[in-house]
């Protein structure tokens, strides 16, 4: 038998992907609420520091409005890969055990290359798409902005066909990220897999359940859009539940019974 970890892992079979209904939605949600209270501060740190750092982002990007529609619409991009720790605190509370914050850094450290591979590539993407919109703002508006305010007064009173383009480009971007993430990063955490297989794995439950990831994309959009209509506030309770919830989704859509599990310090 072969001890080595990377030729096991690039050996494991696709996972079975599971049917689930849309109102198993609805028991996302309340099983990540359920864990959020209970892992508490630890939980509740990932949204301070999201909302930091997404505050951080909006002042750089208010002193140069081409980058404010990028940088806000590019966080739904990394956001999946920042939730890493929120999974393990899930996955601790679901064998039992008092979650710590000790276990979001083994989560970090026990994934690090292929989360590191994987979150670069999403960062790439990020940093790409904030280009793209820089570009297109800057070169097809035909409007005179100067400040933020400036274009958030022609995004509703002038918005035009760049706009619409961007906004029809924004949603492609936006549900490949999500339809390669939705399941892989969470399975990055649980199982000693291949990013090839995780985002395989993710695509296909994605593609044998349109309408109840549909719904889940639509909720998650829901609380990242009134996280930023209260000045980023609502990441604080928000991104976690998000994360959270996220767990759960990925436990009833797959089944991982006879992949490796990854090894946490007890």
């Amino acid at each position: 038998m072969n001890s080595d970890p990377r030729i096991a892992a690039s050996q494991c079979e696709p996972p079975p992907v599971r049917t689930v209904t849309p109102p198993a939605v609805l028991r996302w949600i309340r099983l990540g609420w359920a864990d959020l209270r209970r892992a508490s501060w630890p939980s509740l740190l990932h949204g301070l520091l999201v909302t930091v750092a997404s505050l951080v982002i909006v002042d750089i990007a208010l002193l140069f409005w081409p980058l404010l529609p990028g940088a806000v619409s590019g966080f739904l991009v990394v956001g999946p890969i920042l939730a890493t720790g929120l999974y393990a605190l899930s996955r601790r509370l679901e064998q039992g055990r008092r979650p710590r914050l000790r276990d979001v850094f083994d989560a970090w450290r026990q994934g690090s290359r292929c989360l590191f591979r994987f979150g670069l590539l999403l960062v790439l993407t990020a940093t790409l798409w904030v280009a793209i919109s820089v570009l297109l703002f800057q070169f097809f508006v035909d409007a005179d902005i100067e400040q933020s305010r400036d274009f958030l007064r022609y995004v509703v009173t002038q918005g035009n066909g760049t706009f619409m383009g961007w906004t029809l480009l924004a949603g492609l971007v936006a549900g490949l990220v999500f339809a390669l993430t939705v399941v892989s990063v969470p399975l990055l955490v649980d199982r000693d897999v291949t990013t090839k297989l995780a985002l395989m794995t993710s695509l296909r439950a994605v593609g044998e359940n349109p309408v109840t990831m549909l719904w889940w994309a639509l909720f998650l959009l829901a609380a990242a859009s009134l996280s930023v209509a209260t000045l980023m506030l609502g990441f604080l309770v928000l991104y976690p539940l998000m994360g959270h919830a996220s767990w759960h989704a990925y436990r009833d859509l797959v089944d991982v019974s006879k992949l490796p599990p990854r090894s946490f310090s007890k």
